[in-house]
C-alpha cells in the first residue's frame, strides 16, 4: 500500500496522463487499505486473514461528456491504457449540462489539520488473538450463555488521495481498530443471540474486551423467553445501538440527487419545522479522532461543522457540484468517493443532540408500550416516508423496562415520527451517527 506521499504523486500523475489523453479535466482517486483479523470460538483459535487492496479511479471530462474507469494494476502501462480508455469513452458518452469538476475558487487550500485518526501501535496477530479470546471469554462467563459465535479482533489501515486537474491534489488515513463478541443463550427453539462490537481509530479509545464480552453475554440472557406483545398505537422508544438508522433516513432524503430526482419525503420542505423545536442535529468532520473524520471531500472542497437540523428545522440540502448545479446552489463539501463513477454525498460524524431528562424520565410516563433494540429489513419508502420494519426488544409497563418481546412491527411515516420525537440525555458517542435513546409516540405496532 502506497503512503501519503507515493499515493498523491501517483494520481496526479495519473491526471497528467488523462490531460495527454485529450481529456478537459480530471480528477483522479486512490484508495489503499490493509487489515488482519482474528477470530476464535469456544477458546479455540478459528481464523486468521490478511487482506490488502489498491485501486485507482479516473474520471474524465470532455466537454460536458464524463466516463469513470477503476483499475487495481497500478503500473506505467495500465494507468496509460486507463487515461486513453477513459477519455474514448468519454467522448462517445451522452452531453450532461451538470457535468464537471467542483468550483475552482472552493477548492480547499490548506492547511490540513491533524485530525489524529492513526494508532502509531499495530497490534501483532499474537496481541489480536489475545483480545478475541478475552472478549469471549468473558461473554460465556455470563450464567446462561451456552454457545459463542466467536469472538474477534481486527486491525487495518487505510490511505486516500485525490487529485483534480484544476489544482487539488490531497491525502488523508488511518487506523481502525476494533472488538467483537456474539454469544447464544438458551438451549433449543428458545435459543437467544445478542452481541457487542465496538471500533475506533486508536485502541485506547475501545473499551477492554471484557468489558464487551460482558455486555455480550448480558444482552443475549436478557433476551431469553421473549413474548408477544398486542397490536395498537402505543409509544415505541429506540435504543442508541438502533435509534442511528432514523437520522440515517433523514439524511438520504437529505441528498441533493435525491432532490433533483424528487426522489425524497423531503422534498420542499427546506427550512421547514421537521422535528420539534429545540430538537438539533450536527455533522462534524473535523471532530478529532471521529470515525468519518476528513479535511476535505470527494471533490477537494474543504469541510465544515454544520447544524443539519437547527431547533426542528431543516437548513439545507447535501450536494455534490453536480446537485448544486442541478439546483442552483453551491456544493456543501459532502461528496464522497467510492470505486469508480461519479461521487456521491454523505455527511461525516452526525449526532442528534441530547435532551435533559434521563432515560428513566423519558419512560416514566409509558403506560404500555416497548423499547426497541433490533430492526428487522428495510421497509423504508424514501419516495413516501412510510415506514416498518421488524423488530424485537423489550415491553414497557407502568413507566418500567419489563420482559423481552420479539416477532412484531412498528410502522409509521418518517414526518409523522420525526415531529413527535423526544431525546434523553444519554447520548453515547462511539458511531458514525450517535443518538441518545429516543421515544417516538403514537406508532403503530402489530403483534399479536
Amino acid at each position: 500500500m502506497l503512503d501519503q506521499t507515493q499515493a498523491k504523486d501517483r494520481v496526479a500523475a495519473l491526471i497528467e496522463r488523462a490531460r495527454r489523453a485529450g481529456a478537459d479535466a480530471a480528477d483522479a482517486v486512490y484508495s489503499g487499505s490493509a487489515s488482519e483479523s482474528v477470530q476464535v470460538r469456544l477458546g479455540a483459535l478459528e481464523d486468521v486473514e490478511r487482506s490488502e487492496s489498491e485501486h485507482l479511479d479516473l474520471r474524465v471530462f470532455v466537454g460536458r461528456r464524463s466516463a469513470s474507469i477503476g483499475s487495481s494494476d497500478l503500473s506505467d502501462a495500465a494507468l496509460e491504457e486507463l487515461a486513453s480508455r477513459a477519455v474514448a469513452m468519454a467522448r462517445a458518452a451522452p452531453e450532461d449540462p451538470y457535468a464537471g469538476l467542483a468550483p475552482e475558487e472552493r477548492l480547499f487550500r490548506g492547511p490540513f489539520p491533524d485530525l489524529d485518526l492513526a494508532d502509531p501501535t499495530e497490534p501483532s496477530p499474537h496481541r489480536l488473538r489475545e483480545l478475541a479470546l478475552a472478549a469471549e471469554d468473558a461473554a460465556r462467563a455470563i450464567p446462561g450463555v451456552t454457545n459463542s459465535e466467536g469472538g474477534s479482533a481486527s486491525a487495518s489501515t487505510r490511505s486516500f488521495a485525490l487529485a483534480t486537474s484544476h489544482g487539488f491534489v490531497g491525502a488523508s488515513g488511518g487506523t481502525g481498530r476494533a472488538i467483537s463478541a456474539t454469544v447464544v443463550a438458551g438451549e433449543g427453539a428458545s435459543m437467544q443471540r445478542d452481541y457487542d462490537w465496538r471500533s475506533a481509530h486508536h485502541a485506547a479509545d475501545l473499551p477492554s474486551p471484557e468489558m464487551i464480552g460482558t455486555q455480550a453475554g448480558e444482552r443475549a440472557v436478557r433476551r431469553l423467553g421473549p413474548g408477544r406483545v398486542k397490536s395498537g398505537p402505543m409509544p415505541v422508544v429506540f435504543d442508541p445501538r438502533v435509534g442511528g438508522s432514523l437520522v440515517g433516513h433523514l439524511i438520504g432524503a437529505m441528498s441533493g440527487s435525491a432532490i433533483t430526482r424528487r426522489a425524497s419525503f423531503l422534498l420542499d420542505r427546506d427550512g421547514q419545522q421537521v422535528f420539534s423545536p429545540g430538537i438539533g442535529i450536527v455533522d462534524d468532520p473535523l471532530l478529532p479522532r471521529g470515525l468519518s473524520s476528513r479535511a476535505f471531500d470527494g471533490e477537494g472542497l474543504p469541510t465544515a461543522r454544520r447544524n443539519l437540523v437547527e431547533d426542528g428545522r431543516i437548513t439545507g440540502w447535501l450536494m455534490d457540484s453536480a446537485a448544486a448545479r442541478q439546483l442552483g446552489a453551491e456544493p456543501t463539501g459532502h461528496a464522497v468517493r467510492g470505486h469508480g463513477g461519479a461521487p456521491g454525498v454523505s455527511p461525516s460524524n452526525v449526532h442528534l443532540e441530547p435532551g435533559t431528562v434521563s432515560v428513566a424520565e423519558l419512560i416514566a410516563d409509558i403506560a404500555d408500550g416497548v423499547l426497541v433494540t433490533e430492526l428487522i429489513g428495510s421497509g423504508v419508502n424514501g419516495v413516501t416516508g412510510d415506514y416498518s420494519r421488524g423488530a424485537s426488544g423489550y415491553r414497557i409497563v407502568g413507566g418500567e423496562v419489563a420482559g423481552p418481546v420479539a416477532e412484531f412491527t412498528i410502522a409509521g411515516n418518517l414526518i409523522d415520527m420525526f415531529r413527535q420525537l423526544s431525546p434523553a440525555n444519554d447520548l453515547e458517542w462511539h458511531r458514525s451517527v450517535n443518538v441518545p435513546t429516543l421515544r417516538i409516540d403514537g406508532m403503530t405496532v402489530a403483534g399479536e
